[in-house]
């Protein structure tokens, strides 16, 4: 095919496999729901199959994607992305790829599925053009990259903040999300790389700590550890102290004997 001078061209091989040369000399094969390979707007391509093979192919209008690009890297994309030709779906982001378009090609042919809801379809199609761009290696992806670590730490810190300032009352993980403007599938994401443990995982260790702390100030050996333990949300006296003891070293009534003054 000659270069479209408009359209990116991405095949993802869901069965067998595809021979593919690109204007420059470029080769890449593919392998069925292993790898794919991206035709750029201003190379000329050429590819075989297989008998068996099956592709889907997606089509993304070049000024659509260079727009998404500027959007989230902050400054103009003049020139056409140059994408590696070949690339792993086998990867996880290359599985997010491959499972997004899988699910936008079958809501497009599903009555009342997506194309009636243009929306929805708008923020997918958004998604699968984020996936491409972070899941294939291209001119940008040093700077991608940037931009991923530099959102992630800048989204986690109103999170951190509402917890912090709300530890003592119910929390859920949509609360947090939406603290963040985020989903709860990013929520956790950005928690993991940025923390390495789950939203509710850190509130609990957020709690812990509050708990010690009241223990560590204690003026009469008249107050119940089970009140302050409740008062920060741990309503099982046995669950509590073992996870007390995980994070401090010691259980909460040892804590509170060394504190706390004589009767």
């Amino acid at each position: 095919m000659p270069a479209t001078q408009n359209t990116y061209h991405i095949n993802l091989t869901t069965r067998g496999r595809t021979f593919a040369e690109r204007g420059d000399g470029t080769r890449a094969v593919t392998e069925a729901r292993a790898s794919g390979v991206v035709l750029l707007p201003n190379q000329s391509n050429t590819v075989h199959w297989t008998p068996d093979a099956e592709q889907l192919i997606l089509k993304i209008p070049r000024a659509r994607l260079e727009s998404h690009l500027a959007d989230l890297v902050g400054h103009p994309v003049v020139e056409a992305v140059d994408f590696d030709f070949g690339f792993r779906t086998d990867s996880p982001r290359g599985r997010s790829l491959l499972s997004a378009v899988e699910f936008l090609a079958r809501e497009l042919d599903q009555p009342g599925g997506i194309t009636e809801t243009p929306l929805a379809r708008e923020q997918l199609e958004t998604f699968v053009m984020t996936q491409l761009l972070l899941a294939v290696r291209n001119s940008h992806s040093d700077l991608l990259e940037g931009y991923a670590g530099k959102a992630r730490s800048a989204r986690i810190r109103p999170v951190l903040a509402y917890l912090e300032s709300h530890a003592d009352q119910p929390l859920t993980p949509c609360d947090l999300a939406r603290a963040g403007c985020m989903s709860v599938r990013a929520l956790h994401a950005t928690f993991q790389h940025e923390l390495g443990v789950s939203p509710m995982a850190y509130l609990r260790r957020v709690r812990l700590d509050h708990v010690h702390a009241e223990l560590l100030r204690l003026t009469s050996s008249d107050v119940r550890i089970s009140d302050i333990a409740m008062r920060w949300g741990f309503y099982h006296p046995s669950r509590f102290a073992r996870q007390y003891q995980e994070r401090f070293g010691e259980l909460p009534s040892d804590t509170a004997r060394r504190t706390a003054p004589a009767r």
